[in-house]
């Protein structure tokens, strides 16, 4: 099981913990660490308290999909997670 953070979110942001990039095509070519891209996926771990009149629709588990460019990455606990906006994440999986 995945272990909570001790950081909490303000307001409208999230924290996600990204999926682990693909190391293999459907078609068995296994990628190489420079030809890697970003992974779009990830997983909820912390939900902020949303806007004053925008509560928040996801919450904490929940598997999302987000832009490739979108949050900002951070290490916590030799940990990488991204932080960003609700606005930001695309489609609830």
């Amino acid at each position: 099981m995945a272990k909570k953070v001790s950081i909490t979110p303000l307001h409208d942001r999230v924290i996600v913990r990204p999926a682990a990039a693909e190391t293999k095509t459907a078609g068995g070519i296994i990628i190489p660490d420079t030809a890697k891209e970003k992974p779009q996926r990830g997983v909820v771990v912390a939900v902020g308290s949303g806007k004053k009149d925008e509560p928040m629709t996801v919450k904490a588990g929940d598997t999302v999909l987000y832009g490739k460019y979108s949050g900002t990455e951070i290490s916590l606990d030799g940990e990488d997670l991204l932080i960003m906006r609700e606005s930001d994440i695309l489609a609830i999986v």
